[in-house]
């Protein structure tokens, strides 16, 4: 005889909200630091997309723009944990 067991219930998936469309922003620029400055950790990492929910292609924008902030020296790079 084998049983099954009941399967746990599953939680829906909340899309997050995308933080551009929440802000209205049209267009990302390498020197709008204070916007880039909300998708990069404290460490000075890019936050991946999974965690701040923005799109693929927005997504590829924002690393575009940030590198090339911190060619500028506009924003750090990413620091060393020691």
């Amino acid at each position: 005889m084998s049983r099954k067991r009941p399967k746990p219930p599953v939680k829906p998936f909340k899309k997050k909200p995308n933080p551009l469309k929440t802000a209205k922003v049209t267009e990302i620029d390498y020197k709008d630091t204070a916007l880039l400055r909300k998708f990069i950790s404290d460490r000075g990492k890019i936050r991946s997309r999974r965690i701040t929910g923005v799109s693929i292609q927005e997504q590829r924008e924002i690393s575009r723009a940030i590198k090339n902030a911190r060619e500028m020296a506009l924003l750090p790079y990413a620091t060393n944990g020691r």
